[in-house]
């Protein structure tokens, strides 16, 4: 291993070791049987969509992920055998830019939205239809992954104004 491999193993073991020490503090979930003491967040997705692509080189993935736990976490990666690249968004005065996490606040809501944060799929394998379904599998911190079934929905879908069409 080279030296940058090396310093990062170190850097998320450390990481590692810091959150699982967190996790005895007296706002863990219960003392279940996990060797840290503090019970996995549980994650659950709603309202997952995806407007269809207008081509294969970009689509977005919209969705609300509820944290029904005590523990706060965060959304670290997302993988779909409908792209290699999938990328963390979010929009900042109008800007959109890659982030490597996005807090999911314990007994909260991530909402990824138009407009706001949300997911990007780059360079698509083919280009899904209105009314297809493409899987994705949602990577946390602490939580288990979590594999959702997003909606290929059209373009002009908003979640938010679901009744236009």
């Amino acid at each position: 291993m080279n030296r940058r491999t090396t310093r990062t193993i170190a850097a998320a073991l450390s990481l590692t070791a810091a959150l699982a020490i967190s996790g005895c503090s007296s706002d863990s979930d219960s003392g279940s049987g996990s060797k840290s003491g503090a019970a996995k967040p549980e994650m659950t997705v709603s309202g997952g969509y995806m407007p269809e692509p207008v081509n294969d080189k970009m689509a977005g993935a919209f969705m609300v992920i509820k944290n029904g736990s005590k523990t706060a976490d965060k959304l670290v990666g997302v993988t779909s055998p409908l792209s290699d690249d999938l990328q963390i968004h979010e929009t900042k005065d109008q800007k959109m830019q890659q982030v490597q996490a996005m807090d999911v606040p314990a007994n909260g809501e991530l909402n990824l939205e138009r407009g706001g944060s949300h997911v990007m799929f780059m360079g698509l394998k083919n280009t899904p239809k209105v009314g297809e379904k493409v899987t994705v599998e949602l990577r946390f911190e602490k939580a288990d992954p979590v594999k959702v079934e997003l909606d290929v929905k059209e373009r002009t879908y908003n979640a938010k104004n679901s009744t236009a069409h």
